[in-house]
């Protein structure tokens, strides 16, 4: 329980206290890594790489960009961009979790592009890069755990270049009431005992269900974005609701 004299955050359905927050989304993800691309194919039926290529058809790369890829894992989305632009550019993957770096490090090697792309532990709410750096910024399921979220959506303000293109794709909710109620029911049911059977983690898939629902919805974020400095800001649903993307561009 945090101590209420200090600033308060969640942990899925947990109050902690903000300074805890970052230490305890790093155990979920060690204890994950090296099951986390099996599991998201698992608890989607393998949608969400539909919805990552959504992601890519929206955000539209062309070659000779920079892309900073935040929460970015195992580098799904920066193969994808990579695969675009057809090598002609570079991916700055950043992640908190060191040990998610090295299985996206393991697959750079197999795939012949370490030199196309960078792999960097740091935090969202702190990038360790100079202003106008990069031409895009995504992140992909990965917002959701930020203590701070304005604080990250900030950071992707200053570092992207005049003109660049914020991103963000991640869990939202189905607008039909009834749906999401039977959404909920998979998601709490199962997702958690399907960490448990493939990764032999129960408790962090609870934490990931729980993240999701208190995660704001689509319009909500949309003004933080707005609120963050962005213009155009926009978001399109996927798969009715379920996951969601938002964009908008730094003037």
């Amino acid at each position: 329980m945090a101590d209420e004299t200090q600033k308060t955050t969640h942990f899925g359905n947990q109050t902690v206290a903000e300074d805890q927050k970052a230490g305890m989304v790093h155990g979920v993800f060690t204890s994950v890594a090296s099951k986390y691309d099996v599991m998201n194919d698992a608890m989607s039926l393998g949608i969400h790489r539909i919805w990552k290529d959504a992601m890519l058809d929206w955000l539209a790369p062309r070659a000779g960009t920079k892309l900073l890829d935040v929460a970015g894992g195992t580098g799904d989305i920066s193969f994808r961009y990579l695969d675009r632009i057809k090598g002609q550019g570079h991916a700055t993957v950043l992640d908190m979790t060191q040990s998610m770096l090295e299985e996206g490090r393991k697959r750079a090697q197999a795939a012949e592009r370490a030199d196309q792309l960078s792999w960097v532990t740091g935090d969202a709410m702190q990038l360790p890069f100079p202003d106008n750096t990069f031409d895009a910024y995504t992140i992909s399921f990965g917002i959701r755990n930020v203590t701070r979220i304005p604080d990250a959506i900030a950071e992707a303000h200053r570092v992207l270049k005049p003109g660049g293109r914020f991103m963000v794709l991640e869990f939202s909710t189905i607008p039909t009431p009834g749906l999401q109620k039977l959404y909920d029911l998979y998601s709490f049911n199962v997702i958690p005992k399907m960490g448990k059977a493939i990764a032999g983690d129960e408790a962090s898939y609870q934490y990931l269900v729980e993240s999701i629902r208190q995660f704001p919805k689509q319009e909500p974020f949309a003004q933080m974005i707005r609120e963050g400095g962005f213009g155009q800001v926009a978001y399109r649903n996927l798969t009715l609701g379920i996951a969601a993307l938002h964009s908008g561009w730094k003037i």
